[in-house]
């Protein structure tokens, strides 16, 4: 049987796909990493089962420094038009709403960083890829943007007190998570020395090689499971979420 080939966005050298690649490809999927902007995106999806879009330092509308965040999100709409499965992590899960739009903007509660919560929403007990999960997660943030506007019709799947935007299901199968579960523990850490003034927002004991390894290893618990069944979706194995009941008010 064929690997699923999988075209990974990666828009910041920061942010690799770590751990998260492991579990894809332990799971049978063959990916295809694009770093940008030195390595071009391909002009079309005919080749791949599904996409997966990384983290980065810049905001998802930030096109004059970075112009080639406008093709990023023209693709992952592409995608989600097709209906390709997607996994669309922190600044990709507002790239994708961007695309699909959404908004985004500086988060009004400040900085998010460091190990964290998020619980599972209504929609999040049917889906294919959340049902499974705990109703509280293990997850890793480190950003200063949130999406402040879902796209029409995208359902809620997972939420935090300061941001309610945690995770989001657009359609059938696109998915955006505002939270971390690729990094690393050193990845953390070069977050934190690249960006003091968000490190100094956390106790001085949570962003500590010691702490950092414990956190990972309850992602790892909860979030390797996940990465298999989106391979499984990808494969065709894991039948996508129904389409949303549409009904008419009563006469």
């Amino acid at each position: 049987m064929t690997a699923p080939k999988l075209l990974v966005i990666q828009p910041d050298e920061s942010d690799p796909i770590g751990p998260l690649g492991e579990w894809l490809a332990e799971a049978g999927a063959e990916l295809d990493i694009r770093l940008l902007p030195d390595q071009t995106l391909p002009a079309d999806l005919d080749a791949y089962a599904g996409v997966v879009c990384l983290g980065g330092g810049m905001g998802a509308n930030d096109d004059e420094a970075h112009p080639w965040l406008a093709d990023v999100r023209k693709l992952l709409s592409k995608a989600a038009g097709a209906r390709i499965p997607t996994l669309a992590i922190c600044l990709g899960s507002q790239l994708l709403a961007v695309a699909l739009g959404g908004s985004v903007a500086t988060g009004d509660q400040g900085p998010e960083v460091g190990p964290g919560l998020v619980s599972k929403k209504d929609a999040a007990w049917t889906d294919p890829l959340f049902a499974d999960l705990p109703l509280m997660q293990d997850v890793l943030q480190f950003h200063n943007d949130a999406i402040t506007r879902l796209p029409a019709g995208a359902e809620l799947l997972a939420s935090s007190p300061r941001y309610p935007y945690q995770a989001f299901r657009f359609d059938r199968c696109a998915y955006g998570v505002q939270f971390h579960i690729e990094t690393t523990p050193d990845v953390v850490l070069d977050w934190a020395r690249q960006a003091p003034e968000m490190a100094e927002l956390t106790r001085p004991d949570v962003l500590t090689p010691e702490n950092l390894a414990r956190v990972h290893a309850d992602i790892t618990e909860t979030w390797r499971p996940f990465a298999q069944r989106f391979v499984r979706l990808v494969s065709g194995d894991l039948a996508p979420a129904a389409d949303r009941q549409r009904t008419l008010p009563m006469a």
